[in-house]
């Protein structure tokens, strides 16, 4: 009997950092729905696949390799893509790819089969709504787009990539009009997800929150 809590939110929102403390918390096996997504763009430039290119798109599913290490490293066919998926290229070309049916298709079986039997914390846009509607736990975080912005950047600083703020900024407006306003999956709370606002709040407040959302669930279970 597996206990799966769903974290949705926009870019930028602390859905990974706080999956990942809440996680190792708790106890629970962090799953990154997004840098599955973004290991399929990655592929996609890699072999300069268009997006229009649905037999290309299908013939590259048929063959992808995705692993999500236990250290929170992940691969893409062998090699090591942690913090290539997160650079720019990939960044402005993940949700136009995410709008794709096959591709989502494909990496919800991908997903809801890494999550099979397991205990576990998953972070993305659709999980409450789309990949774990039955989800033991739903909690949509959320923050202005200007506090995302900022953390996106010093994220960016930390991991050596080159980004200005009005750039990083630009491009999660841009990406939030996506993937709130596409036809599948869109970015939405799930009706019966406990809504978070993280805009005026430290990591460690999140994380509390979190946690306590969940003992409290269980001890209603």
């Amino acid at each position: 009997m597996s206990f799966v809590v769903a974290i949705d939110g926009p870019a930028g929102s602390g859905k990974g950092t706080i999956t990942k403390l809440v996680g190792e918390k708790l106890g629970l096996m962090n799953i990154d729905s997004g840098a599955t997504f973004r290991c399929v763009a990655l592929n996609m430039l890699q072999e300069n696949i268009k997006l229009e290119e649905e037999a290309k798109i299908n013939e590259m599913l048929d063959k992808i390799n995705i692993e999500m290490k236990e250290n929170g490293k992940i691969f893409l066919n062998g090699n090591d893509v942690t913090q290539r998926i997160r650079e720019n290229d990939v960044n402005n070309f993940v949700s136009q790819v995410s709008t794709i049916k096959i591709v989502r298709s494909k990496l919800l079986n991908v997903q809801r089969n890494i999550a099979k039997g397991k205990n576990v914390i998953m972070e993305g846009r659709d999980i409450g709504t789309s990949v774990f509607p039955n989800a033991n736990v739903k909690i949509f975080l959320d923050a202005s787009a200007e506090e995302r912005a900022k953390r996106r950047q010093k994220q960016n600083e930390e991991k050596g990539i080159k980004t200005s703020y009005e750039e990083v900024l630009e491009n999660i407006i841009d990406r939030d009009k996506r993937d709130s306003t596409r036809e599948i999956s869109p970015l939405k709370q799930a009706k019966d997800a406990i809504y978070v606002d993280t805009t005026n709040m430290t990591i460690e407040e999140v994380v509390e929150k979190i946690i306590q959302i969940i003992e409290n669930k269980k001890e209603c279970d």
